[in-house]
């Protein structure tokens, strides 16, 4: 049986062989991990709730189908943690919120249905910024979440319980959410593999939705293989979801195993300004690294990457704030006393929003009003759409491309918390991704001398994310020996 110490190195296929084996059940598996997480998250505060009686009870249904010989799901038995801005019928779902904070729902999103269907086990879910509004996991109402490879540091944000929990070892595999970098920078941060899709590729029916044209839900995990099959699991077209793609889903395992020669490989010279010197010579590695695996390495350029931080904040906050208009007080969120209905509103609204919500909520309203739509809102839809004609002219000659995740490793908590537009350039190498709707990744690739990891950033064509898991898989192999 595995006990909770082994828990940091199992992967999917470990756990699916050890059940074959017998060597354990399903539910000692989800006993020891959930105990095992409890036990370990005042380190991180990286869970918000635990849900012990959904645990078992799915890990008691894979134990009666490996007992009754039934085949078992890709997933069976393996402990997974959900971000709380992804909702879970039953269990508490808080968005990292004041307002949302005794908010339980009746039903699932797609994508936590379709990974039980598999087998996974829920034990949890994952602490956030607020409504996913942040880069550095300190905007949760109930407190930051600390990286485990170095407590005094940031784990990234805003799926920074996410990508700290599989770092930490208390679980095998998370969801987070990717709105402009939320789960490539978390992932980098904290020395894990993070997998945006393809916009449409999952669905985001049960995703709380921050920015709705740029939401979307990807895996963690410690390994890329791992990622690969719980996207598997959960990607494809849903009724429930209008903008989930009919696009075919290929199969990602056999086709990342491929080798990597003669696929071209481009390097945006503008991801490489600003870098650290640090930073950047870990990247350069990764990228020599590569080409020795037989990769064309080209130089390209993305010529409207400089306009993506205020495309993006301009989009990203105006979409903000109609989607939070919802939170009123009047249906399923605390409720403050006001004399009078606006006042309801006012002092609900008040208390249940933290500063970096109406931040964000009183520049999306600006930029939504009337005078201003044209001179940015409607600017900013323009600019996106060369944006995502860079990536489109670049992937005419090339099969990806690589850059870095963040300028710089994961800073210390409170380093940038007072200075809101630094924190933003924490996500500059990764908005782009999400305005263009590609898919992207981040892989470990090194550490800086103080020991924090660096993630390569793996960007692909739309719905080829089996090229960009084929990159990802390689270099892991060659670097892992």
């Amino acid at each position: 049986m595995s006990t909770p110490t082994s828990l940091p190195s199992l992967t999917i296929t470990a756990i699916r062989e050890g059940l074959r084996k017998k060597d354990f059940s399903a539910k000692e598996l989800a006993e020891a991990a959930l105990a095992f997480a409890q036990a370990e998250n005042p380190k991180t505060n990286a869970y918000l709730t635990f849900s012990p009686e959904r645990a078992l009870a799915t890990a008691a249904k894979v134990d009666s189908e490996i007992a009754k010989g039934f085949p078992i799901g890709t997933l069976a038995g393996v402990p997974l943690g959900v971000k709380d801005v992804i909702v879970t019928k039953g269990v508490r779902t808080t968005c990292g919120s004041r307002i949302l904070e005794h908010y339980i729902p009746p039903y699932d999103a797609t994508a936590v249905t379709r990974l039980e269907d598999e087998g996974a086990v829920v034990i949890g879910k994952m602490n956030c910024d607020e409504f996913a509004m942040g880069s550095s996991n300190e905007n949760s109402a109930y407190g930051p979440v600390r990286n485990p490879r170095a407590l005094d540091r940031v784990p990234g944000g805003s799926s920074g319980g996410s990508a700290a929990a599989v770092a930490q070892g208390t679980a095998v595999v998370t969801l987070g959410s990717d709105t402009g970098g939320s789960i490539r920078q978390p992932a980098s941060f904290c020395g894990v593999v993070g997998v945006t899709p393809t916009y449409g590729r999952v669905s985001r029916y049960g995703l709380v939705a921050f920015a709705s044209s740029l939401d979307h839900i990807g895996p963690f995990a410690r390994n890329v293989e791992d990622c690969a099959t719980v996207l598997q699991a959960m990607a494809g077209r849903d009724d429930q979801d209008s903008t989930s793609a009919f696009a075919p889903i290929d199969d990602y395992h056999a086709l990342m195993k491929h080798p990597v020669k003669g696929l071209r490989l481009g390097l945006p010279s503008e991801y490489f300004e600003g870098l650290t010197s640090e930073t950047g010579s870990v990247i350069e590695e990764a990228v020599k690294k590569l080409e020795s695996l037989g990769c064309e390495i080209r130089k390209i350029s993305l010529p409207h990457t400089k306009y993506a931080l205020s495309c993006y904040y301009i989009i990203a906050t105006a979409e903000a704030s109609s989607n939070l208009a919802r939170y009123d007080g009047v249906r399923y969120t605390i409720r403050s006393e006001g004399a009078t209905l606006s006042d309801m509103y006012r002092n609900t609204r008040g208390a249940g929003f933290g500063a970096e919500v109406k931040r964000r909520i009183m520049l999306g309203t600006y930029v939504l009003s009337a005078g201003y739509y044209d001179a940015y809102y409607k600017k900013a839809q323009q600019v996106r759409t060369l944006i995502a004609r860079d990536f489109s002219d670049a992937f005419k000659d090339i099969d990806g491309i690589l850059a870095p995740v963040s300028p710089f490793p994961a800073f210390k908590i409170g380093e940038k918390v007072d200075d809101p537009l630094t924190m933003y350039l924490s996500d500059i190498y990764t908005l782009t991704g999400d305005l263009a709707g590609v898919p992207c990744m981040s892989v470990p690739c090194g550490q800086s001398k103080d020991g924090l990891p660096i993630g390569l950033q793996i960007f692909a064509k739309h719905f080829d994310e089996a090229t960009m898991f084929r990159v990802a898989y390689n270099y892991e192999q060659a670097t892992s020996r």
